[in-house]
């Protein structure tokens, strides 16, 4: 079981929300979310409500300012929505596919890839079908860029999950202990 808490203001001040699941919109309970503290699991963020538009994963520990992350990569400066990450036991496995609707070539991983065209020769990753485990996908190689949190199911297309234009050239697997 996973537990954070976000605070309106920077450094863990003014109104907080607890949160031990997944929230869809937390916009009832807080106007703005500067600073987090995760005490125990992972969770994703997004920042807008229902889970959509940028993300940022996020262990446990203490999140003060989240301005200053955006050096860190986050792409946002607020949270709109949360999902917690199961802790998964057991192996881990994907497949990736080149094209939308598993089309062009495929390869499946079932360990961390940092650059799927030096690996594969693949140009990108257009779908997905993640049979098990959790996985973080990053748009450039290195587990850099904006990054997508995939749990088991089929991605026919990143498109109609909101990811218009949006490649992914690197994966990595959730093995913390969430």
């Amino acid at each position: 079981m996973g537990k954070i808490t976000f605070y309106e203001e920077k450094n863990f001040q003014g109104r907080s929300y607890e949160c031990m699941n997944d929230c869809s919109d937390m916009s009832s309970y807080l106007s703005r979310c500067q600073s987090c503290r995760v005490e125990s699991g992972c969770f994703m963020t997004y920042e807008r409500p229902n889970y959509m538009g940028n993300q940022f994963f996020m262990r446990k520990g203490e999140y003060q300012d989240m301005q200053r992350m955006m050096s860190m990569g986050m792409m946002f400066d607020t949270i709109r929505s949360c999902r917690m990450i199961p802790f998964h036991r057991g192996q881990f496995r994907m497949r990736i596919h080149e094209r939308e609707n598993f089309g062009g070539q495929m390869n499946e991983l079932m360990d961390d890839c940092d650059n799927i065209q030096e690996r594969y020769r693949m140009n990108e990753c257009q779908s997905c079908n993640v049979m098990d485990g959790h996985w973080l996908m990053y748009e450039q190689p290195q587990f850099r860029g904006k990054m997508m949190y995939m749990r088991p199911g089929e991605y026919r297309s990143f498109r109609d999950m909101g990811m218009s234009g949006q490649r992914f050239m690197s994966m990595r697997r959730i093995t913390d202990m969430c």
